[in-house]
């Protein structure tokens, strides 16, 4: 599924597809259940966990408060060393100029490691279209990339394949007599790849972080390619969202532990480098050139705004997807969009404000897991009920929807209409009850019904059954169980 196809795809649509998929929802299901264990073990290790959380909260709540103040350090400390800063106002721009500064080296292969900021701007398929090839080097990135498909978990992006796909792909690029063993489908990228690294003109990578004191760009990555694509290649690009500041190393030995836990449940990722400028004279490795696109993409939009501001504190750690219900049965595709789960419900509909991805807040249960999971502590939950608020000021909710609020105002506003309201419920109910659930095959209740239960309204209310109850003993009914309360 194509990024562009499963974002003209209605929520609902793409949702029921996923949930056919058993291989899919066994799939997820099973790394999710991992990724939640090693993450336990390791914040248990740590020790003082919510310390930890807070702590980073409060790092990345101080530095997007004063975003333009370490932005510029940092922009001031690149160029400084020799290292050319671009800003890119929105994904068109930022694609546009990774694309002049490959124009210009007359680069035929770029070879990337792995990072989210250039899924969002697609420059993947902008420099395709150039006649550039452009290859991933991280293993579920190079993966995905074979089968033209997006990510579809901010960590693993092939969560969804098995190793028999995986060996028809790699078939497919050329690999012979290939087995469904890891070490042997490892063993076919690993050569296919190295010799990108070697033949690249161009690396590009992500930032994980960037140190506003020292001017540096920090990669977090498991297999190595990170290092090889930054320092082989004779040119470096990075591909930074202008949140991803960190005003200094000490700040991020914080993150150092925050990031690998909450993440894969290791102590340490495997592999940090840290790039400060360009290679100088002496340096053994290293590019001879080094370009920053720090890309906005709404993300400037929230700052200042009270209700999601704080979603531009999140280092990318992809916690709050492994404990989300509904991410843990659809997998990330059903979001269509590059950022899937609980984070990519919040900041897809605030990077892209039009309609096109208005219902992923609705792929919610609210049930906050996504919160107590994330280790900076960001309240999604209440994110994606203000933008669900947002949906219905705008006129974004369906006639039906509003036709069904409104009569619910309208009956909740008296205890009156209440009361008729559900004497009129229960006679309703009569055809669809049965052993105390209400079981539809038609009309609106049917969406609720064939996917879970729906209790029945009990025969008598609970106001009355205590009412009557007293009047049985010989009792006078208490002020809180007439009227009265009930309209309180």
């Amino acid at each position: 599924m194509s990024h562009e196809g499963a974002a003209g795809t209605a929520l609902t649509e793409r949702t029921h597809e996923a949930l056919q998929d058993d291989f899919l929802r066994a799939a997820v299901r099973f790394t999710t259940d991992r990724l939640k264990a090693r993450k336990r073990l390791a914040t248990d290790e740590l020790g003082h966990w919510e310390q930890w959380r807070e702590r980073g909260s409060q790092i990345r709540s101080h530095t997007v408060a004063h975003l333009d103040f370490y932005l510029k350090q940092f922009v001031d400390n690149v160029r400084r060393l020799g290292g050319h800063v671009y800003f890119a106002q929105d994904a068109r721009e930022a694609a546009d100029t990774v694309a002049q500064i490959v124009a210009k080296k007359q680069a035929r292969l770029v070879v990337k490691s792995k990072s989210m900021v250039s899924e969002e701007i697609h420059v993947n398929e902008h420099l395709q279209k150039n006649g550039v090839e452009v290859v991933e080097s991280d293993l579920g990135e190079y993966i995905i990339q074979l089968a033209k498909e997006p990510p579809s978990h901010i960590i693993i992006p092939a969560i969804h394949k098995n190793r028999a796909q995986i060996k028809d792909l790699f078939t497919a690029a050329g690999g012979k007599d290939l087995t469904t063993e890891t070490k042997n489908l490892t063993a076919f990228a690993r050569r296919t790849l190295r010799n990108k690294f070697i033949e690249a003109d161009i690396g590009m990578t992500g930032c994980n972080f960037a140190i506003a004191k020292s001017g540096s760009i920090v990669l977090f990555t498991n297999e190595g390619n990170g290092r090889m694509v930054s320092t082989l290649p004779k040119t470096h690009i990075v591909t930074m969202g202008m949140e991803r500041i960190l005003p200094s190393f000490a700040d991020l030995e914080v993150m150092a532990n925050l990031l690998p836990r909450s993440a894969t449940g290791q102590k340490l990722t495997a592999y940090m480098s840290v790039v400060t400028g360009p290679r100088r004279q002496g340096e053994g490795d290293g590019p001879d050139d080094l370009h920053i696109v720090i890309v906005d993409n709404g993300r400037s939009s929230q700052l200042g705004d009270d209700e999601f501001q704080e979603v531009l504190n999140c280092i990318r750690c992809g916690a709050c997807l492994n404990v989300c219900p509904v991410y843990r049965h659809v997998g990330g595709h059903a979001y269509g969009s590059v950022y899937p789960g609980p984070i990519g419900a919040v900041l897809t509909p605030l990077l892209n404000q039009g309609p096109e991805y208005a219902d992923l807040p609705y792929a919610s249960s609210l049930c906050g897991a996504c919160y107590e999971a994330c280790p900076v502590r960001i309240p999604l939950h209440d994110m994606l009920v203000h933008l669900r608020r947002r949906n219905v000021e705008m006129g974004r909710t369906k006639p039906g929807e509003r036709l069904a609020f409104k009569g619910y105002k309208h009956a909740f506003a008296k205890v009156g209409r209440y009361k008729l309201a559900m004497q009129l419920a229960r006679i309703g109910q009569t055809p669809l009850a049965k052993d105390g659930y209400i079981e539809s095959t038609f009309g609106p209740l049917m969406g609720w019904t064939s996917a879970r239960h729906a209790p029945a309204l009990a025969s008598e209310s609970f106001r009355d059954r205590f009412k009557r109850m007293q009047q049985d003993i010989g009792t006078k009914p208490s002020p809180g169980s007439g009227e009265r309360g009930a309209q309180q």
